[in-house]
């Protein structure tokens, strides 16, 4: 199933979905009010191979919790992801078995390119 990781409050995240001409075809799934689960951070592994990919080294917890000097192993990866929400790289789609994560300008290119195909 094609799915939307997102926050409901981030602007970004509402941009980038703005410009999906059929949100329908997705289950969208804000993160703020619905937890990740260990199911779907692992299902998200399964795409990138890393859960370092999936983490956002942007997060303001991530310097407040001073996790640089933790050199976090992709155990350590996971541990925050299933913590917190802004630990996530937002937003995440995946779409027809393939995943896009973060808000790169390449990478939301790639994705609407696919998408609104």
């Amino acid at each position: 199933m094609n799915k939307i990781y997102y926050l409901s409050t981030c602007d970004t995240c509402k941009k980038i979905m703005n410009q999906i001409h059929d949100l329908s075809q997705f289950e969208l799934i804000d993160i703020k009010t619905n937890p990740l689960t260990e199911n779907q951070v692992d299902e998200m592994y399964a795409y990138t191979k890393s859960f370092e990919k999936l983490f956002s080294k942007r997060a303001q917890l991530y310097k407040q919790l001073n996790l640089k000097e933790a050199n976090l192993n992709e155990a350590g990866f996971k541990k925050y992801l299933l913590e917190h929400y802004t630990f996530l790289a937002r937003p995440v789609i995946i779409f027809n078995n393939e995943i896009f994560v973060g808000n790169s300008p390449k990478n939301i290119s790639a994705m609407l390119q696919k998408v609104n195909a």
